[in-house]
């Protein structure tokens, strides 16, 4: 630092700037795509602290977040791949090698061809933006809605062609509904495993052990249950004592979630065990407006009445009409289900259809995810996948492959499947780089000419990166395809067989393969049209 304060900059431009971004982006390509296909290499990646411990993966997104450069310039255009990958994974969760493979190969095409026929980079930027929207259109077009089997393809392929773990993982989603939602969480055993709850699961747990009545399972269980919801704190036991009294009376059970003083849990607790209570509390969910909006939630669905102390309630004046009904809960340590096992209502039916208009409504990914899980807890479906491992190696890497293909069937349920193994975008590209050569001679090709191009070899590249991750010749393999009827006459790289693609099993979710190529484009179109580049200056140490 200067003694005015100020950071010393160092500039880049022309050549020199762009030779270095794509020297970074090479770099990460290369550590990235030998890891696409069924017959793709894993990565070996060394712990942060170098001390001991590694991670042994094939998925993309870790490998690209392991990776930081020496040089600054390198280092930007590593990161800006990694923007890429991750907001692929953020709104797909799967194709991050996809998107990494495209941005390198837009990025190369771009730098040859642009220089080549001395075109106008920002023309050239601009159509290849313009013609990626109609790539995008085309895959819509050919995409097809799921079935059962092919939600097993869809999940094993993802999986690494893991055909245990897909059959899991689709299971899961077949009972979990439409509607309903699948989570990945690390198992305490070695064994992988999927359970379905019809319920609402509440990530809080039972506020005292005392209210344990399943020791071997450290559980809270009741059945037949009534339910207050509030969000009042309970400081006097006397505030519930319209209920409390009715209750005890009749023998009855009762779970309350929300917050109660420490000594109104304590009464309770004590009445548990000496006077053979059935009672349990659960604290509310989540903080701020999120609780709220999911204290409502659960509300409607058990078919209680809300108190609330932000709507100005008063919880003194609670009758036992006011109160939910539920066939079960099961409160452990650090979560709860909640079981009922009655038809949606038509409140609740109302409720979801105005969470799905708000989830039309927003851009943010995080707001998008969180309205996926109200609707889901309301749907009454819930479905989680345990994933085990004999190590720590083992588990962390097949929890990555486990979350990949989980989140890549939601996302082929969304918006339909297309013939994978890189198919599709090699028959989009190579139709496009025909439709040009075919109409004039290389001498007189447009900016827009040269673009089209561009992104039309660009796009087929995941293709024969698999084909190469599997040692296997190009060459015969397109001659072969394209003597095919269909847009789906591909190649089974695993088996190494020709056949329609569907029909083998051999399957991308069509929202997996828009949103690679989006933030491919995006990011590579920034870097062609970079010509300056600005940086701290690096202090070099002995």
């Amino acid at each position: 630092m200067s003694s005015q304060g100020y950071i010393p900059k160092e500039l880049s431009f022309d050549s020199e700037a762009r030779e270095k971004l794509i020297s970074g982006i090479t770099k990460i390509s290369k550590a990235v795509k030998s890891t696409l296909g069924p017959r793709g290499k894993t990565v070996l990646i060394e712990s942060p602290d170098h001390v001991g411990g590694m991670t042994i993966t094939k998925d993309g997104v870790t490998v690209a977040k392991s990776i930081f450069l020496d040089d600054p310039i390198e280092n930007l255009s590593i990161q800006m791949m990694k923007d890429a990958a991750n907001r692929t994974a953020n709104t797909a969760g799967d194709g991050t090698t996809t998107a990494i493979v495209l941005t390198e190969a837009i990025v190369n095409k771009g730098t040859e061809l642009i220089a080549e026929h001395k075109c106008n980079t920002t023309e050239v930027v601009r159509h290849i933006q313009i013609k990626s929207k109609d790539i995008l259109k085309e895959l819509d077009e050919v995409s097809i809605k799921v079935n059962k089997k092919r939600l097993l393809d869809v999940a094993s392929i993802s999986a690494n062609n893991d055909s245990e773990i897909g059959s899991i993982i689709s299971q899961a989603y077949k009972k979990v509904g439409p509607n309903g939602i699948v989570t990945v969480e690390k198992s305490m055993s070695s064994e992988t495993y999927a359970e379905v709850t019809n319920g609402i699961r509440v990530d809080r747990g039972y506020t005292s052990t005392l209210f344990i009545n399943n020791q071997k399972k450290d559980e809270c269980i009741l059945e037949d249950v009534k339910v207050l919801v509030c969000d009042t704190e309970v400081s006097n036991i006397l505030q519930i004592e319209n209920i409390l009294k009715p209750i005890i009376q009749n023998n009855e059970k009762l779970l309350i979630i929300g917050s109660l003083h420490q000594n109104v849990v304590n009464t309770l607790a004590a009445n548990v065990v000496r006077n053979g209570l059935k009672f349990c509390n659960i604290t509310p969910p989540n903080f701020g407006f999120k609780q709220h909006e999911l204290m409502q939630d659960i509300a409607i669905s058990v078919g209680a009445t809300y108190y609330s102390e932000k709507t100005g309630d008063d919880l003194s004046l609670i009758q036992t009409s006011d109160l939910g009904h539920v066939d079960k809960i099961i409160a452990g340590k650090q979560s709860s289900v909640i079981i009922k096992h009655n038809q949606l209502t038509e409140e609740i039916e109302q409720r979801i259809g105005e969470l799905k208009q708000q989830k039309e409504n927003t851009t943010s990914l995080d707001e998008r995810k969180f309205i996926d899980e109200r609707i889901a807890n309301l749907s009454g479906a819930i479905g989680c996948i345990y994933v085990g491992g004999d190590s720590d190696v083992e588990q962390n890497e097949k929890f990555d492959r486990v979350d990949d293909s989980v989140c890549a069937v939601k996302s082929a349920l969304e918006e339909g499947i297309i013939p994978g193994g890189g198919l599709t975008l090699r028959n989009c590209g190579a139709y496009m780089v025909d439709q040009v050569y075919n109409a004039k001679p290389p001498e007189s090709f447009s900016d827009q000419d040269v673009a089209n191009i561009i992104l039309g070899q660009a796009i087929q590249e995941p293709f024969f990166q698999i084909l190469k991750n599997a040692g296997i010749d190009s060459n015969p393999v397109m001659r072969e395809i394209d003597k095919g009827n269909t847009y789906s006459y591909g190649f089974d790289v695993k088996n190494e067989k020709y056949g329609d693609m569907y029909t083998l099993g051999i399957i991308d979710p069509c929202k997996v393969s828009k949103n690679a190529l989006t933030n491919a484009v995006s990011v590579a179109t920034t870097i062609l049209s970079t010509n300056a580049i600005v940086t701290h200056t690096r202090v070099k140490t002995k």
